[in-house]
């Protein structure tokens, strides 16, 4: 006769529990996850208490670098709860902000027989050097330039630079612009600040016409921005009232896409993606730029390439749009 001896059951394994040192990085990790995705969120709501909407607006685009620090230290914690938060924010982060890094190449139109490329850029009143930029974006292709910050003789040196192949211009205050084409309609427009920062006109082509803006926003700092809310504030309206079937506006706004007064423009026109991804910092120039300051917004067209370029003495870069015409 056997005798069958019953097996033990298998020891269950109780779960490890976490040092101190991991328990208070694991909730490290939770606190930065939750404020970084309640700012990436919620940055507009801030309420403007001391310039702290300003700051975080503009922030906002860089909360993303949160998440691979958290990630790390989610996992040097060994929780899987704490790894599980850490990919909150960057999952927001993509959703927030992913489509505005997205090359333009992999989807832009291809180029028409007829196409307009439009530059535009902050020389930098004092450099002296309004016409080298003029002319380096002129190289550059250019069949409009838009130059804001104008000091004084810099209009004149820069017609008398580009008068052979810009023939048509028209200047208000620090702001100018600069064409191929014939430009009717030009008036300035002071856009609630009594004083005249920007312009609009009228480029006619062969194939059609654009209506175009070209605006320099008042300084925008902490706690003095009164004025550029104002004036974008001011040009929204304006251009939700033009009638135009296309429209470019194009300038330094002194403000970045994610800024809260910027949004009122982007309800009526679009701002296309930079060629090869990636925001397209403008500002400054040097030693890297972190912030866009400055844009191409359109309405009515085909943008078949957007990018920034270097030009000049200034510490903005340039920039640079193609559109097809809209007859083309």
């Amino acid at each position: 006769m056997s005798v069958q001896t019953a097996s033990a059951p298998p020891r269950q394994r109780k779960p490890r529990r976490l040092l101190r040192w991991q328990r208070q990085l694991r909730a490290l990790v939770l606190l930065g996850a939750l404020l970084s995705t309640l700012l990436m969120v919620f940055h507009s709501r801030v309420p403007d208490f001391m310039g702290l909407a300003l700051l975080v607006d503009n922030a906002a685009p860089w909360l993303g670098l949160a998440a691979p620090v958290l990630l790390l230290a989610a996992l040097i914690s060994k929780s899987r709860g704490a790894v599980a938060f850490a990919l909150v924010p960057a999952l927001v982060w993509l959703a927030g902000f992913g489509a505005a890094i997205v090359p333009l190449s992999w989807t832009a139109p291809a180029a028409s027989a007829h196409t307009l490329t439009v530059s535009s850029q902050n020389i930098k009143a004092g450099t002296g050097a309004a016409a080298e930029s003029a002319r380096e974006l002129a190289r550059g292709g250019s069949d409009v330039i838009a130059l804001q910050e104008l000091d004084a003789g810099s209009g004149q040196d820069v017609t008398a630079a580009l008068n052979a192949d810009y023939p048509h211009h028209f200047v208000v205050g620090t702001v100018g612009v600069w064409s191929k084409y014939p430009l009717s309609q030009s008036q300035p427009l002071d856009l609630g600040l009594g004083w005249k920062r920007a312009l609009t006109t009228q480029i006619d082509t062969e194939a059609g016409s654009i209506r175009l803006y070209a605006v320099h926003a008042a300084s925008a700092r902490p706690n003095d921005h009164g004025n550029r809310d104002e004036m974008l504030a001011q040009l929204a309206a304006t251009l939700r009232a033009d009638t135009s079937h296309s429209v470019i506006a194009v300038g330094d706004f002194n403000a970045t896409s994610a800024d809260r007064s910027f949004s009122s423009l982007t309800e009526t026109l679009d701002e296309p993606n930079q060629d090869a991804g990636l925001f397209g910092f403008t500002w400054p120039r040097e030693p890297f730029g972190f912030m866009r300051l400055d844009h191409v917004l359109q309405r009515g067209l085909d943008v078949t390439s957007n990018t920034v370029v270097p030009a000049g003495e200034s510490d903005h870069l340039a920039v640079r749009a193609t559109v097809n015409l809209p007859d083309s």
